[in-house]
């Protein structure tokens, strides 16, 4: 019980964090233009749902490898990570090329 309550605090902080992104710093949808930004080196951090494919969870994941990126693996689906961004669509890969006045890069390297 207490380890359910205590991943749901993690999901809810790490939303809030992904809000503060949205708001001041500058974040990348969706999973092909992700890709490109790795390519390329832009991305900080890129976030990966938990009901992406697994074929393209990999690749992304030896891309951020590649690219010296952090991985965080999101909690919620698809769905809910679109939500979390502000968005009405849902998104399986977000990459965040400037945190902004977030502190997200510092929490995904604990988690």
């Amino acid at each position: 019980m207490g380890s359910n309550k205590k991943a749901k605090k993690n999901a809810e902080s790490m939303n809030s964090r992904l809000q503060l992104v949205m708001k001041s710093g500058k974040a990348i949808l969706g999973y092909k233009a992700s890709v490109k930004s790795l390519r390329v080196g832009k991305s900080k951090m890129v976030l990966i749902s938990s009901n992406c494919p697994p074929l393209r969870k990999s690749e992304v994941e030896y891309l951020a490898m590649l690219a010296k990126t952090q991985v965080h693996h999101y909690t919620g689906t698809n769905t809910e990570l679109g939500t979390a961004c502000g968005k009405f669509y849902s998104c399986s890969v977000l990459s965040i090329t400037d945190p902004g006045d977030s502190d997200i890069l510092v929490a995904g390297a604990k988690e």
